[in-house]
């Protein structure tokens, strides 16, 4: 039986990717000569100091490669279909400080790549190769990213206007090796949200249960964080993207702890980013408000994912979440009035304002989406992923429902809109803030994997909150 781990173990498979991006270069209209050149991130010093910036790679560069070293380059020549890695020589007085680099043969046993060569090999690489063709050929780069020592124009017809559209549009499709990776994104992830739950039975702040989750994701080995932790109390869950993290667990007059915490956190593991909110009571139990929206939420999420497969219409999944927060939010009284009314005058965008979910992969808001935020529709405008899903995909499910007075206060002030919301029940919700259930869903050609195994059954967040949690 075929593991993640032996999986993994294998090589990111740079050489298949970099076909399928001269095969739809090629189906764009462009022949079969040239050749895909790509560089690296450069190592940069953070300003005002001898130490090098936190490093990111690029990632069309990583697509074609799996390396990643900075300062490098690659090029794969689409005639001959040959991949050639460039990585940076030795310099003497940098190994004093950091040792030997990687060297060629590593590199070879490493990559999936067909040459190793050293930087400084490039530009006498481009000319043979431009030699050889006979002609003119196109060289597919990326705007603002050619090197001025590079002399790429200087031996073919250079666009830079294709490809990296090409490789993004390349990316939604995920191979069983990029599936392989989210799913370990998803389970270091996952043991992080368990640490981050447990933490709060003795946190008093916010950045307590931050640091719950850094470490649990760099002890299972995932270093990095697809993006800056999302840890809001109470009323701070309102806030979509919310970035302080240093908030109180408890109120500063009453002394008594906030409802419920809000968690969007997700590990970085080899490139591929995990994305992932939780949502779970301080003290160990919901409050009843906290508990009726947790489960709205949970409809939401359950209803949609049940939808998914390839070549499904992603405005329908959206439209059916609202669909179910409109029937819950009326249950509960907060709203009221026809259903199909409550919808068609979008009255649910006052507490769902974002979209369903976005793509995942190398970025947490990966490429491919075609979004259209100039659509005049609201229920629509931040919809981050247009269109049908393909099978290979692999896409967020994130409903949330938030009681943000900023959003929910022109809806109460319009003559219109102010008649659907029974402002004496929604005034008991406020201090719920807001809950969102996210989870990472690979779409297959008959259905769906839900690659995200973190706890959101509330019985189950409720024990690893409290005391009794026995949970590993």
């Amino acid at each position: 039986m075929t593991t993640l781990d032996s999986i993994l173990a294998g090589k990111y498979p740079a050489k298949a990717h970099a076909r399928r991006v001269a095969e739809r270069l090629q189906a764009s209209g462009y022949g079969r000569r040239g050749v895909i050149y790509l560089e690296a991130q450069k190592t940069r010093l953070i300003e005002d100091n001898d130490e090098a910036m936190p490093f990111r790679q690029r990632r069309p560069f990583f697509y074609l490669s799996g390396c990643p070293l900075p300062d490098s380059y690659l090029i794969y020549n689409i005639g001959s279909d040959e991949l050639t890695l460039f990585i940076p020589p030795i310099d003497p007085e940098n190994v004093i400080w950091s040792g030997l680099p990687m060297s060629v043969a590593e590199a070879l046993r490493l990559y999936d790549v067909d040459n190793v060569m050293l930087t400084p090999e490039v530009n006498a690489t481009l000319a043979s190769i431009a030699s050889g063709d006979g002609g003119k050929a196109v060289a597919f780069a990326i705007t603002g990213q050619i090197s001025e020592e590079i002399k790429l124009q200087g031996f073919f017809e250079t666009n830079t206007s294709i490809l990296n559209g090409v490789i993004g549009d390349t990316r939604v499709v995920k191979d069983g090796y990029e599936i392989a990776l989210l799913r370990k994104a998803n389970d270091i992830s996952a043991k992080a949200h368990i640490a981050a739950i447990k933490a709060s039975q003795t946190a008093v702040n916010e950045r307590e249960i931050e640091a719950a989750f850094i470490a649990a994701c760099i002890a299972n080995g995932a270093r990095d964080q697809a993006y800056h932790p999302i840890v809001a109390c109470g009323q701070n869950g309102a806030t979509l993207h919310y970035g302080g993290n240093d908030a109180d667990l408890a109120d500063p007059v009453t002394k008594q702890k906030k409802p419920s915490v809000l968690i969007d956190a997700g590990a970085e593991y080899r490139t591929y980013c995990a994305d992932i909110t939780r949502v779970f009571p301080l003290g160990g139990k919901f409050t009843l408000e906290a508990r009726q929206v947790y489960q709205i939420v949970l409809q939401m999420q359950m209803e949609t994912i049940a939808m998914l497969k390839e070549g499904v219409q992603w405005e329908d999944v959206h439209t059916h979440a609202h669909r179910v927060a409109i029937q819950g939010l009326r249950k509960l009284g907060i709203l009221r009035g026809p259903e199909d009314e409550l919808f068609d005058k979008r009255i649910s965008v006052a507490f769902f304002p974002h979209g369903l979910g976005h793509y995942l992969g190398m970025d947490t808001h990966d490429t491919g989406g075609n979004p259209n935020y100039g659509d005049n529709d609201s229920m629509f405008k931040y919809l981050r992923v247009r269109g049908c899903l393909p099978a290979g995909s692999v896409i967020t499910v994130e409903p949330g429902i938030y009681f943000c007075r900023f959003i929910i206060k022109p809806f109460l002030e319009s003559h219109e809109t102010s008649k659907y919301i029974d402002t004496e029940v929604l005034e008991r919700y406020w201090n719920v803030g807001g809950v969102r259930i996210e989870d990472n869903v690979h779409i297959t050609k008959h259905g769906y994997e839900n690659l995200t195994t973190a706890p959101k059954a509330f019985e189950e967040v409720e024990v690893l909150a409290s005391s009794r949690s026995t949970h590993a």
